[in-house]
C-alpha cells in the first residue's frame, strides 16, 4: 500500500452509517471523516453533509494558515460541492435543542503535515488526487487536502505541452516524493518514475505493428509521436501534421542500444474522446534509484536518484 493510506486524499475515503452516536465516538476517537461541502456562508463558514446532519466548519478552521492560497477567498468559495476532511471538534444542542457538529479541517491538516514530515522521504510513492493545473504543472493532494506540487517536466518522460494533456481535475493518481523542504513545508512530487522504463514501455510493441499515437513535437528532422507516456518515436514530418495531432504509425524498427523507435506516420486519426487510463508500473513502496534507459544504451545510464537533499 502506499505509504499514506491513513491521511488519504479528500474524497477517497468511504463514509457510511454517520448517526448522531457514531459522529460523537469520531468527535471521541478523533477519527478522520470526509464529507461534502454544502455550501459556504457569507460568513465563510462551510456547511458539510453528515449524512442526515449538516456540520458547521467555520472559516479559521476550514484550511490550515500554513497552506499555499490558505487566506484567498476562493480557497473556501471553491470548496462547494467538492468532498473535504475533518474532525469533528464538538456536538452541542442549540436553543432548538437540534445537534449542531462542529467540524475542523486545520487540525487535520497539521495532524497529517506533521504525520508526513516525520514519515515521508524522497522515493515514497503515495496516492494523490489533482486539484488543479497551471501551465508549469499539477498540484497534487496527497493527504487531507496538504498540498504538494508536480512540476510538468516530471509528469512523463514524453513531453507534454501543459498538464492538461495528461490529467484532469480530480484525477486519481500515483506519486513519488522527489523532494521535502520541512521548513516552509512544500513537497515536489514526481510521477514519471512510476509510468515504467524504456523496455517496460517498448515491450509492448514490435516492428510491423501499426498502433496509435500523439505527436508531441516537429522539428525539421522529423516529428516525434508518443506511444505511451514514457515512450515515444521519431517519424519522418508529413504536410499537415502538428503537435498534439493523434496518427497512426507503423513501426519500422525498435533498438534499445540506442533507445530509438523508427516510426512511420500512416494517417491522422481523431481526437480519443476518453483519454487511455495510465498504465502503472509502480504503485507502492520505497525508490532509491530509478533507471530509464535499457541495460545495454551505449550512452550513460538516464534515470532518477531519490536523496535526502531537497
Amino acid at each position: 500500500m502506499p505509504e499514506n493510506k491513513v491521511y488519504l486524499p479528500e474524497g477517497m475515503r468511504s463514509q457510511s452509517g454517520l448517526t448522531l452516536s457514531a459522529l460523537i465516538s469520531a468527535m471521541e476517537s478523533r477519527t478522520i471523516l470526509d464529507g461534502t461541502v454544502l455550501r459556504c456562508g457569507a460568513d465563510q463558514t462551510l456547511h458539510v453533509a453528515l449524512g442526515v446532519y449538516e456540520g458547521i466548519l467555520p472559516r479559521e478552521e476550514a484550511i490550515a494558515p500554513w497552506i499555499s492560497g490558505a487566506g484567498r477567498d476562493i480557497a473556501l468559495l471553491s470548496r462547494v460541492g467538492k468532498p473535504i476532511s475533518f474532525f469533528v471538534t464538538d456536538v452541542r444542542a442549540d436553543e432548538k435543542g437540534a445537534p449542531q457538529i462542529f467540524l475542523s479541517r486545520r487540525l487535520l491538516q497539521e495532524q497529517a503535515r506533521d504525520w508526513f514530515l516525520a514519515h515521508l522521504s524522497p522515493g515514497t510513492v503515495m496516492t494523490a488526487c489533482v486539484t488543479h493545473l497551471e501551465n508549469f504543472g499539477a498540484f497534487l493532494d496527497i493527504g487531507c487536502g496538504v498540498i504538494a506540487m508536480l512540476p510538468v517536466a516530471s509528469i512523463s518522460v514524453a513531453r507534454i505541452p501543459h498538464p492538461s494533456a495528461r490529467f484532469r481535475v480530480g484525477q486519481k493518481l500515483f506519486a513519488v516524493v522527489k523532494a521535502i523542504d520541512p521548513a516552509l513545508p512544500r513537497f515536489t512530487m514526481s510521477h514519471k518514475e512510476l509510468l515504467g522504463t524504456w523496455m517496460e514501455n517498448a515491450s509492448w510493441f514490435e516492428p510491423g505493428e501499426t498502433v496509435p499515437g500523439i505527436v508531441r513535437s516537429v522539428r525539421e528532422y522529423g516529428c516525434f509521436v508518443e506511444l505511451t507516456p514514457n515512450l515515444s518515436g521519431l517519424a519522418d514530418c508529413r504536410e499537415g501534421i502538428t503537435e498534439g495531432d493523434r496518427v497512426s504509425v507503423y513501426i519500422k524498427s525498435i533498438r534499445p542500444e540506442r533507445m530509438k523507435i523508427k516510426l512511420q506516420i500512416i494517417e491522422k486519426l481523431p481526437p480519443e474522446r476518453v483519454p487511455a487510463p495510465l498504465r502503472y508500473q509502480i504503485t507502492d513502496g520505497h525508490l532509491e534509484q530509478w533507471i530509464y534507459s535499457p541495460p545495454n544504451y551505449e550512452r550513460n545510464p538516464t534515470g532518477t536518484v531519490f536523496t535526502s537533499v531537497p
